[in-house]
């Protein structure tokens, strides 16, 4: 039999709140958390506004000898990683080192690690950087790290696909279950926020300048302007299911689907063609989790903000659902986008939705776009066949799919 992925644990540190109750809370309230930008003086940029981590201690999660080794996108990943394994009831040092795995996706890296040391090469007395430098900045500090501290020393990798790689992470750790290691890491955390890193992202010109947070950020909406950078993002425990059931533990959902396809365009040409990859990558997913687009009990969407990309995306969407499109809920304007933390955050969404047996009102659009027709879902409700799509868009012309069936939310069991 092929070996089965399910979610045993979830750590979220994100604008939402640490912890994966905070973060429900904070979903079910629509309470939005973004807002000036404190981690750097953003005067004399046009986006000033974003998401970070509310009183966030790094030292709560790390001892001084990792904290000064590691950039705080790392910080926040040894966060959701000890909040992710505690939940799921595994010990932080590994009984079988090889038998337990790393795998996450990074974006931005350590950029403000990296400002602070090239700004003392180019504009302090010592002329020098720090020995860590070589190592902080890097997409796989965190992972490396992780796998140090742990002791996880089964198949570990990152995934680079900007949002996309956030799903991506799940799909490689299903994979690594199927190929016989029991328990993976996997999700995604970012800290874009830095001189450096807001630069390149404005160079994109998709951040939104409106100088209010409670309208800068508004996917679907008439009012659409772009999005706003947000740091965090969403660890998980995966594991294979006889594992987890051998050892009595609570089960999330199973991983049943995932697709990833490509453009082979860049992002930043107009997106208004069609959409055919990015819902190729949807049905895909459908089709490889064995289930019909119409059992499908709400889609998360990548939700950008920038008004072609939003109608490109309600497109693919109506491509692949036609007349029976499910609800789509989406709450990235509570919290910004966090690129591949974010469309981690989206599963954790989906899987707590399933654990309290709610399916959550969407964060707007509050005036939907022309060209952006879809069933947002305006209140809450139940689901019925426990089945979520994720779907997520990373610049350059990634698109990626996920599939979930959420475990019953009394039982735990086996689905």
């Amino acid at each position: 039999m092929t070996a089965r992925a399910v979610v045993t644990g979830i750590g979220v540190v994100a604008p939402s709140g640490v912890g994966a109750d905070a973060h429900w809370r904070t979903v079910l309230s629509g309470t939005r958390h973004t807002g000036p930008i404190t981690l750097f003086d953003p005067a004399g940029y046009p986006t000033r506004f974003g998401g970070e981590v509310p009183g966030f201690e790094a030292a709560a999660y790390a001892d001084n000898r990792r904290l000064v080794q590691t950039d705080r996108w790392t910080h926040l990943g040894f966060a959701a990683t000890q909040l992710a394994l505690a939940d799921a009831g595994l010990p932080e040092r590994a009984p079988d080192p090889y038998g337990y795995a790393v795998t996450l996706a990074s974006s931005s890296g350590g950029n403000l690690f990296g400002q602070r040391e090239l700004q003392r090469l180019w504009g302090g007395p010592t002329r020098a950087v720090g020995a860590y430098q070589s190592i902080a900045w890097f997409y796989a500090a965190s992972v490396g790290q992780l796998s140090i501290h742990h002791q996880f020393k089964g198949p570990c990798g990152v995934l680079v696909a900007e949002t996309a790689g956030g799903l991506d992470s799940l799909a490689h750790a299903a994979r690594a279950v199927r190929r016989g290691t029991p328990v993976v890491i996997a999700g995604a955390t970012e800290c874009p926020l830095s001189p450096y890193a807001l630069a390149c992202q404005l160079a994109s010109g998709l951040l939104s300048e409106v100088a209010d947070p409670e309208r800068a950020y508004r996917p679907f909406d008439v009012a659409a302007s772009g999005y706003l950078p947000a740091e965090g993002g969403a660890v998980f425990v995966v594991e294979e299911l006889g594992h987890a059931l051998a050892r009595g533990a609570r089960i999330y959902g199973e991983v049943r689907g995932w697709a990833a396809t490509h453009d082979g365009a860049h992002t930043t040409v107009d997106a208004d063609g069609d959409p055919v990859q990015y819902a190729r990558a949807m049905r895909l997913a459908l089709d490889r989790a064995g289930v019909g687009a119409d059992l499908v009990d709400v889609v998360l969407p990548d939700a950008l903000g920038v008004p072609r990309y939003d109608r490109s995306e309600a497109t693919a969407l109506r491509a692949v659902f036609g007349d029976r499109l499910p609800p789509v809920t989406t709450h990235k304007s509570l919290t910004g986008r966090a690129h591949q933390g974010g469309s981690a955050l989206d599963v954790a969404t989906a899987l707590l939705a399933f654990a309290h047996d709610t399916l959550p009102a969407s964060a707007g659009p509050d005036d939907v776009a022309p060209g952006c027709e879809l069933d947002f879902l305006r209140e809450q409700r139940q689901p019925v066949n426990r089945l979520s799509l994720v779907c997520a868009r990373g610049f350059d012309g990634f698109n990626s799919a996920l599939v979930l069936l959420g475990a019953a939310p009394s039982s735990g069991g086996e689905q």
